[in-house]
């Protein structure tokens, strides 16, 4: 019997979230995507960020009694800064470069899915794994190139520079298949735009939104959609679920994800999925 292909897809988990959680929370997910693909030998991954939460960081957190420890398992990729104007994501860098050493030690990843925070880390490592990337990071690195458009009190503000991590002489990935940001956004602010601009997110994403989502603005998660090349809608990459702030787990969206990912996981126009792997009945998918 011949042996299977390897799918191996990076799961990256939300803020106050940690890898053992996200892995509870995606079972439903994991499960489907393990019966859909027969074919290969599916893998998920789940990093923890490297960032510990304190209760403090965590919005409407309450502790249950006075004894209760001030530690908690809790992690997120970075802190957004209350105070930057406009706005700074600290710890970024760190957060990167856990996510590079995973794809230096697990790699090579077939694609990545993520949840909130992990969602828009997703987006930000497919941009960064694309060819040329860095040259963005370069046009943005001038304040006033990356500032135009925005009105800022404080004066321009520069890109930040390419992540040390990713440059191609210490990791070396090829670009993701397929992204999957369930409740994902964009890096607000001139910072950032690198990752999303000349040119646009290359990397194909769908992207599942909840219309009754009170945690990410859909004007966050509709700038990441516009960050994406070509029109995502109406290629149907843009999902939405009658839900809130979670991955939903009901068979249409399950079914969803695994012909995404099928879709692209051979190349789009390559023909080179196996019908075989066409195993899933039924399919009502809310395109």
């Amino acid at each position: 019997m011949a042996s299977r292909s390897p799918l191996k897809i990076l799961m990256l988990h939300g803020y106050t979230q940690s890898g053992p959680i996200f892995h509870a929370k995606t079972r439903a997910l994991a499960k489907h995507l393990q019966k859909s693909f027969p074919l290969h030998e599916v893998s998920l991954c789940y990093p923890t960020g490297p960032l510990r939460l304190n209760p403090a960081d965590i919005p409407g957190y309450t502790p249950s009694s006075e004894t209760e420890p001030q530690e908690i398992e809790a992690y997120g990729w970075w802190r957004r800064s209350s105070t930057s104007e406009p706005p700074e994501y600290t710890g970024l860098d760190d957060g990167l470069s856990c996510v590079a050493d995973v794809l230096r030690r697990e790699g090579p990843f077939d694609g990545v899915i993520g949840f909130s925070q992990g969602a828009a880390l997703a987006a930000m490592v497919a941009s960064l794994l694309e060819q040329n990337r860095m040259d963005s990071f370069m046009h943005f690195a001038d304040a006033k190139t990356a500032s135009e458009g925005f009105e800022l009190p404080a004066g321009p503000v520069p890109g930040i520079p390419f992540p040390s991590s990713f440059n191609p002489s210490s990791l070396s990935h090829p670009p993701f298949k397929f992204v999957l940001c369930y409740s994902g956004f964009r890096a607000p602010g001139p910072r950032y735009r690198a990752f999303y601009e000349r040119p646009p997110i290359q990397t194909p994403v769908l992207h599942v939104l909840g219309s009754l989502d009170a945690v990410v603005d859909e004007s966050r998660s509709r700038a990441l959609v516009d960050a994406c090349a070509g029109n995502p809608e109406k290629d149907g990459k843009v999902v939405w679920h009658p839900g809130g702030h979670f991955l939903p787990s009901q068979r249409a969206y399950l079914d969803a994800a695994v012909l995404f990912i099928r879709r692209y996981l051979e190349g789009e126009n390559g023909g080179k999925c196996k019908k075989p792997d066409e195993n899933v009945e039924d399919m009502d998918l809310p395109f």
